[in-house]
């Protein structure tokens, strides 16, 4: 065990072990809320919370930065609890234990929560310190980021003053991170008519495919199971008259789905036809998708089919529906600019749901995807809903911010840091969107397996990213 206050910079890591023994899980923000607003107090700056639970915190210009623009520091309160099968511990009511381990602080058996929490602990120490040289600073603490953006889309901007934003949630220090992309949910729900029949059932598991998070890695050419899943009763169209009685796969609209259960009302006969077909496919992705493998199940009985022409609507829709990149970025080499993924496919009483996640880096694009599949489902009487929008944070090629950066990283670290964008969501897209010609930059020290128990926080990159921090605002005369 550790002690974290003999860590440099020491203030930064006194107040992350505080911070860590505050139970913070998301939807669960009273206590790191009022922890946030009694060390405002105690330091006599000007603080509030908003109606969604947001803490700002306001600490005027050090002398000779009274004419500048104002700042802001931003990170999340919120962490993922995730645990060891087994450990007794209550998020709800237990502290989290840091431990170091060379270069590294561990949690022992959950998440450490260095998302976000580092950050507010960098933040906090800027606050306190009187010493440095800064313009006005609005620190922000947002709530519920884990499960939604939560916090900064209801946050209130228009008593804040902020042109320029420091988000401190990216993971990787080498680089600063200058775009995200924004989404939204959209559902389709087509209607279908059952009728009970005596027969045959064929039941295909597609799986062992590798799935993974569809904005991460939506261009990694990894078989979606919910498309491979139409590709398959497609090419069976062709072969031998069925019906479907159900098809089910994922549970996340964000994940890329690596398996989906799909059952037809046939004669055995089709079985033939689809392993020589599923070879095929195996023989095709192989180079990517190794573990690509199918069960194959048979039975008798009475059965609740999907009618003929309800099960050539779905065929159609799930073989021909847009899924995975729709375009390149280009201005920004190797970004994807726009996407979507086919999370789920359940199949219910009345009808059959697709849910879709979009993601765009431009907000026009991703209006124009949502629009061209509510299109697309229009066509065949099926109802259609959006939710959960949240809009993108669009490159600035004349950003101030960006090349203060750079600089500040040159005379610091010794290089000039990537600038890169993330087909992912960001707070900063959701500030960028409330705050007029906001500059925003995410920048933040080496994280390792975020959202896990292995969860672990470089000490060294803690030290390089707070001294570019404080460098930044001495910049941003």
């Amino acid at each position: 065990m550790g002690n974290l206050s003999n860590l440099d910079p020491k203030r930064v890591f006194e107040i992350f072990e505080e911070i860590c023994s505050v139970p913070r899980g998301s939807g669960d923000m009273q206590k790191i809320g009022d922890y946030c607003l009694e060390f405002a107090d105690k330091n006599g700056l000007n603080a509030y919370k908003d109606e969604a639970g947001n803490i700002v915190i306001f600490k005027p210009a050090s002398k000779g930065y009274e004419n500048s623009d104002t700042v802001m520091l931003q990170g999340h309160m919120d962490i993922v609890c995730q645990k060891e099968s087994g450990l007794e511990f209550d998020f709800k009511k237990d502290g989290i234990t840091p431990r170091i381990e060379g270069d590294f602080i561990k949690a022992s058996g959950t998440t450490l929560g260095a998302d976000n929490g580092i950050a507010m602990a960098m933040i906090m120490a800027i606050l306190e310190d009187k010493t440095i040289c800064h313009p006005d600073i609005e620190a922000v603490f947002t709530v519920d980021e884990e499960i939604g953006l939560i916090g900064a889309s209801k946050i209130d901007c228009s008593g804040l003053k902020s042109k320029k934003m420091i988000n401190i949630d990216a993971e990787d220090p080498k680089t600063v991170t200058v775009s995200c992309a924004g989404g939204c949910d959209v559902e389709a729900l087509i209607p279908i008519k059952k009728e009970r029949k005596p027969g045959k059932c064929i039941k295909l598991v597609v799986k062992g495919l590798k799935g993974g998070h569809s904005g991460v890695e939506i261009d990694k050419g990894r078989a979606n199971a919910n498309v491979l899943a139409g590709r398959i009763l497609n090419h069976l169209s062709f072969e031998e008259n069925f019906e479907i009685i159900s098809v089910n796969g994922g549970d996340k609209g964000n994940a890329i789905t690596n398996r989906c259960e799909i059952e037809i009302f046939a004669d055995e006969k089709i079985t033939q036809p689809l392993k020589e077909y599923l070879e095929q496919i195996k023989c095709e992705i192989s180079d990517r998708e190794e573990g690509f493998d199918w069960e194959i199940e048979m039975s008798g009985g009475e059965f609740d089919v999907i009618a003929l022409p309800e099960t050539e609507k779905i065929v159609y829709m799930l073989s021909q529906v847009p899924d995975g990149v729709i375009k390149m970025s280009a201005s920004i080499e190797g970004l994807v600019e726009t996407s979507l993924n086919l999370g789920i496919v359940s199949t219910n009483d009345d009808n059959i749901g697709f849910h879709f996640l979009l993601r765009s880096n431009k907000r026009t694009a991703l209006c124009a995807l949502e629009e061209k599949l509510k299109t697309f489902f229009s066509l065949f009487g099926c109802n259609t809903k959006s939710y959960g929008a949240y809009y993108p944070w669009e490159f600035k090629s004349d950003s101030k911010l960006q090349e203060i950066c750079k600089q500040a990283y040159k005379e610091k670290l010794g290089f000039t840091p990537e600038i890169v964008a993330i087909h992912a969501g960001l707070e900063c897209g959701m500030f960028a969107d409330k705050i007029n010609d906001l500059d925003c930059v995410a920048i933040g020290p080496e994280i390792i397996d975020v959202h896990t128990t292995g969860e672990k926080l470089r000490i060294s990159s803690v030290k390089d990213i707070f001294e570019c921090v404080l460098e930044i605002l001495k910049k941003c005369k």
